[in-house]
């Protein structure tokens, strides 16, 4: 046991340092929740009723959803560096050693969601410079960081398994565009639900994101917490997720 959590410790380690030493791609990562909150922030404001948004300015309805937004795009590029390092054969030598396909992937995983926690917050004091009015919510707080963190691993794993399987960067850029764009915008990270047509308000009430979206809007936005019955679909999906994505981190040892 004591060498397995060593062992997670040094992947973990690895993988941030790996973020630290190049710090231009951590601060990009910024650029475009900026721009989303800096142009549609004020633009859609003037269009908006706060009264239609719970009382809130269209700036502070989507500052929460803007760094859920950080945290998919995040996600999204976490199986880039098992490929590079599939390419460089590294995983290969982990595989071959006594670190399992499980525990490679749970130290990195552990990583990027502690991670993207910290951009999606950066992105939230961000917004409160805009002018966004964030009152954080302490009893619905714990419930959004659970649901933000399973979505972060579930989206990582999803990454990780599309890299292990393709095992070349031009898909994952494919990847990237086919997934996030769809999975962001028939969600309600950026409108609400009762503000979509019927056919998309039904898509939106069936994709994780939205889920998500609700508890960490509530928490940010000093709302109530939405009932934790829904809280098990991110958490499922992280667990399904991790399972997928480790099987085919060790079908790498099987293929040339």
């Amino acid at each position: 046991m004591a060498d397995r959590s060593v062992a997670l410790w040094l992947l973990f380690r690895r993988s941030w340092l790996k973020v630290l030493r190049r710090p231009v791609t951590l601060t990009f990562s910024f650029a475009q929740p900026l721009v989303w909150m800096a142009f549609f922030g004020f633009l859609f404001q003037r269009f908006t009723d706060p009264r239609a948004l719970g009382g809130q300015d269209y700036l502070s309805f989507v500052a929460p959803g803007v760094s859920l937004m950080t945290v998919l795009l995040g996600a999204s590029q976490a199986g880039v560096p098992l490929v590079r390092d599939d390419q460089a054969g590294y995983l290969q030598r982990m595989l071959y050693s006594a670190s399992s396909p499980a525990l490679i992937l749970g130290g990195k995983l552990l990583a990027d969601a502690s991670r993207l926690l910290l951009q999606s917050l950066v992105v939230l004091l961000l917004g409160a410079l805009l002018g966004a009015t964030l009152g954080l919510h302490p009893t619905a707080l714990p419930l959004a960081l659970v649901a933000l963190l399973a979505f972060a691993v579930a989206s990582s794993s999803l990454s990780c398994l599309v890299a292990a399987l393709a095992r070349e960067p031009e898909s994952m850029g494919t990847y990237v565009h086919l997934v996030n764009m769809p999975l962001l915008f028939t969600s309600t990270a950026l409108v609400p639900q009762r503000h979509m047509p019927q056919w998309l308000a039904s898509i939106a009430a069936l994709n994780p994101l939205s889920v998500v979206a609700e508890y960490w809007r509530a928490a940010w936005l000093g709302d109530p917490a939405p009932a934790a019955s829904t809280l098990w679909i991110p958490v499922t999906l992280a667990m399904i997720g991790f399972a997928t994505a480790s099987w085919a981190v060790s079908r790498t040892l099987e293929r040339p």
